[in-house]
């Protein structure tokens, strides 16, 4: 049962910290990048397309589900765990031919990945941050 003070709070809670907010656009522009890349991964491999798309709404959902009042403390550590699982699968997929050659693609700096990966790391600092400042 709800108590009286759930059922008066809103369902939409916006970040209180500024943190917050860059941790949301992390998980926006990583969340892009794999919803448009997704369906061009289609052509060579429905898998791996399939994988970005899930992927994209993932961070989507936890954009989604971070500004409601169900978002809890503990859901920083869920957040730092997926943007984590998500740099180390681009490995894992990638080739672990070295940390350089897994951001080229066709002789040439594979600039989608190098953002993605950049602001899954930025969202993976925060979400940790914002965990260990949360009271």
């Amino acid at each position: 049962m709800a108590t009286a003070a759930e059922e008066n709070e809103s369902l939409v809670r916006p970040p209180s910290r500024p943190v917050g907010y860059i941790a949301v656009v992390a998980a926006v522009v990583t969340a892009v990048i794999h919803l448009v890349l997704g369906p061009r991964f289609m052509g060579f491999s429905q898998t791996l397309g399939v994988l970005f798309i899930l992927n994209g709404l993932g961070y989507l959902g936890g954009v989604l589900l971070y500004f409601t009042r169900y978002w809890r403390r503990e859901l920083y550590l869920v957040a730092a765990a997926y943007a984590l699982i998500t740099v180390l699968a681009f490995f894992f997929f990638g080739g672990f031919e070295g940390f350089f050659a897994a951001f080229q693609m066709r002789g040439g700096i594979n600039w989608n990945a190098v953002w993605a990966k950049s602001v899954e790391v930025v969202l993976l600092v925060s979400a940790l941050y914002l965990y260990q400042t949360d009271s």
